[in-house]
């Protein structure tokens, strides 16, 4: 490589470098200054992930680096900016939560910024190899986030069990890309494209897809490698579970989406049957499961496995059209977490303690007003109830399934989405109907901010999300040129 295409590619990834060297250095600061940093190296971080987010946004660079192991395009700058705004999100609510959840070590941001690099790095591969490096250095820094707080038992078990689960999930992936690397003698997208289209898939080439998808059906928790999520939702500390149902399923979902068209799209009809048994498993489990939770945070993992199955309904269709459905649908998603973790971290008891069963909800519209309309607009909206932003999520990735002729699997998407309905209208009925059992403490002025956006943006959104869609629509067709 020349010292000119050194540089071009060095350009290329400088968001990536921002986050890689800003992690250094904000490890070394804690490091030298002790548990007493952690506050600062927060602040610090936060700062980091905004200047990455600002280069992404104010410097639309787009290009190929590295030989083409990494790409920027407008898909993957899109994605990028949704992941840094989960995780900037993420980490704010976690400030005055650090002490109650025992994440006041210098080590937490630190991990959630390399976390970020991994999501940022996955987003941008073009490549098994580049995409790999991604999703570990994503993998094992979640894998330490899910268990930080060693005193608590079920944080411990949580972490054993996703990184257990992970490592399995790693391996099928790891098996799957080198059946394609074999079958293709490639590793780039492009060219391993370039050698489907000039004849039939041998057997060998489809089980390597098989694992690929399954490796990567595991990350965004989709059926039927869903087993880890309601265990490690629940047992994480609750920042920690905001920030993985956040900024790893957008890079997740948008590597599924990338290999799929770039790289395996000239055989098209094997992947779809595969996406199309994933997407109605998880939107049927999503749905049905959930129903009998009692835990909110249990509650949320079964609604990110359905949620997973709608987005999925979008990939089916594999258009331009289905694409950009998949895009607006992790955003507008992105968003309604974010605002339910934030109500569900505002859930502590005034003698100290959060709580997290569904019933202490009762009463809520009484004590505290702000937070029970907010909490009841996000819920209509994950159940996709118009006019909210949640039904134009469901609706665009419904029409990409229909203009492809894949009927059922829109009719059963649709029959999900009012099983599902029932279990966020359980939640809504007990906080206005129920009578109250205790006030909550004092919420913190980020969770107010956090959720208090998110309600705007989800009953707001039929006034602006016009500009967002076609920014969606945009980013799509990138991967279709």
């Amino acid at each position: 490589m020349t010292a000119e295409l050194l540089i071009a590619s060095l350009h290329l990834v400088a968001p990536e470098l921002i986050l890689a060297v800003g992690a250094m250095v904000l490890l070394m600061i804690g490091v030298f200054s002790g548990d007493r940093s952690s506050t600062t190296v927060t602040g610090l971080a936060v700062a980091v992930l905004i200047v990455a987010g600002l280069w992404v946004i104010l410097s639309p660079v787009e290009g190929e680096a590295f030989n083409g192991a990494f790409i920027s395009d407008g898909y993957a700058r899109f994605m990028k900016v949704l992941a840094l705004i989960g995780s900037i999100t993420a980490m704010i609510m976690a400030v005055g939560h650090a002490r109650f959840d025992h994440l006041d070590k210098f080590e937490f941001p630190v991990l959630l910024v390399l976390a970020t690099l991994g999501v940022m790095l996955l987003i941008s591969a073009n490549d098994l190899i580049a995409l790999y490096l991604g999703l570990e250095l994503m993998s094992l820094a979640l894998y330490v986030v899910a268990a930080i707080n060693r005193d608590s038992l079920r944080s411990t078990e949580a972490g054993l069990k996703y990184f257990v689960l992970g490592a399995l999930s790693s391996g099928m992936l790891l098996y799957g890309m080198s059946l394609v690397y074999g079958f293709t003698g490639n590793t780039g997208f492009d060219e391993i494209a370039l050698v489907l289209s000039t004849g039939e898939p041998s057997l060998g080439l489809i089980f390597g897809l098989v694992f690929v998808l399954a490796g990567l059906a595991f990350k965004i928790s989709a059926v039927p490698f869903h087993m880890w999520t309601p265990d490690v939702y629940e047992g994480a500390p609750t920042p920690v579970t905001a920030f993985l149902a956040a900024a790893p399923k957008i890079g997740a979902m948008a590597i599924t989406v990338r290999i799929v068209i770039e790289a395996f799209m000239p055989i098209f009809a094997e992947w779809q049957q595969i996406v199309v048994f994933i997407s109605i498993a998880s939107m049927v489990l999503g749905s049905v499961a959930a129903i009998g939770q009692r835990n909110i945070k249990r509650l949320m993992a079964y609604s990110s496995i359905g949620h997973m199955g709608y987005a999925l309904v979008g990939l089916a269709a594999g258009t331009s059209t289905g694409v950009s459905g998949v895009v607006l649908y992790m955003m507008i998603y992105l968003v309604m977490t974010l605002g339910t973790f934030a109500c569900i971290m505002a859930m502590r008891q005034k003698e100290g303690g959060n709580v997290e069963n569904i019933d202490d909800l009762a009463g809520l519209s009484t004590t505290r007003p702000f937070m029970a309309f907010v909490l009841t607009a996000l819920m209509f909206s994950l159940a996709g109830i118009p006019p909210l932003a949640g039904f134009f999520a469901k609706y665009f990735v419904f029409v990409a399934a229909i203009e492809a002729e894949l009927y059922a699997l829109a009719i059963i998407g649709m029959v999900g989405s009012v099983i599902g309905a029932y279990y966020y209208l359980r939640i809504v009925k007990i906080m206005w109907f129920d009578e109250a059992k205790g006030e909550f403490a004092r919420t913190s002025g980020e969770l107010r901010l956090v959720f208090g956006l998110c309600g705007l943006f989800v009953v707001g959104y039929v006034l602006f999300g016009g500009p967002l869609g076609t920014a969606a629509e945009a980013a799509a067709k990138t991967l279709f040129n």
